[in-house]
């Protein structure tokens, strides 16, 4: 996967950073699968960076778990689930990495300029917050462009997950009871349009070479096979949109 990706971004000089989980810690079913835990996960993140030459993100979800990680990620991501939680926030802030931190799916986004705000206390400026959709009823989220906005108020990179924001959370009723996450993989394309053109300042997104027997996240894996037209296209909405400075609303009186 590291190697067809970062060479559809090279060619196309996107810059990259891969992704990947040691553990999936809040799945929905203590039957799902998991991951290959942190030692081992780790060791497959080295061998990553080491081949193919990419920087590397990955996720923590207990504060001890931030000393190991920082000797190997270039990024730490706080899961959405934890954004608020203060000791995971400065331990991870302690290693120095940058810190991506996902905007919770039931908080606003004023909420994550505090997020961003504990990273900056615990003494690492390197903070960014990502945008992955907010709940809308049961199993569902809803991707609102205002957010995007919002959150530079964190005076921080925003990243757009065009991915888990399509997610139906336990939306799929299993065959032998039970349920886990469905999603809309279709309508990818729509939100990262949207995103790029609003103009963040990167895209998370969940790529798979064989998505329906993906063993995560399944409905909302992009396919690997569509990931070069599907960048060409929001590399294309970027060279329009990125750069361009905030409209200065000018309300006195119009004259002729």
């Amino acid at each position: 996967m590291a190697k067809h990706i970062k060479g559809i971004t090279t060619k196309l000089g996107i810059p990259l950073v891969f992704k990947s989980s040691f553990d999936k810690a809040n799945r929905t079913s203590s039957k799902s699968f998991r991951g290959p835990g942190l030692e081992e996960g780790l060791k497959i993140l080295e061998k990553v960076k080491a081949t193919y030459d990419l920087p590397v993100v990955t996720d923590v979800h207990e504060s001890h778990q931030c000393e190991a990680v920082g000797k190997v990620a270039d990024i730490i991501q706080i899961p959405a689930f934890l954004c608020r939680q203060t000791d995971l926030l400065v331990a991870a802030a302690k290693t120095g990495k940058i810190i991506n931190i996902k905007k919770g799916q039931f908080c606003a986004p004023s909420v994550m300029v505090n997020s961003a705000e504990k990273i900056r206390l615990a003494g690492n400026p390197n903070v960014m917050v990502c945008e992955r959709g907010t709940m809308f009823g049961y199993n569902d989220l809803i991707v609102d462009p205002r957010n995007f906005e919002w959150l530079r108020e964190a005076n921080c990179p925003v990243v757009a997950d065009i991915t888990h924001a399509l997610q139906q959370p336990a939306g799929r009723k299993l065959d032998g009871g039970g349920v886990a996450s469905g999603g809309f993989r279709e309508l990818i394309p729509c939100i990262a349009r949207t995103s790029v053109a609003v103009g963040v300042d990167g895209i998370f997104m969940e790529v798979h070479d064989d998505p329906l027997n993906a063993p995560c996240d399944g409905p909302t894996q992009w396919p690997l096979r569509n990931l070069e037209e599907l960048l060409e296209e929001l590399l294309a909405i970027a060279r329009v949109t990125k750069g361009k400075k905030p409209f200065k609303i000018d309300l006195t009186p119009f004259q002729e």
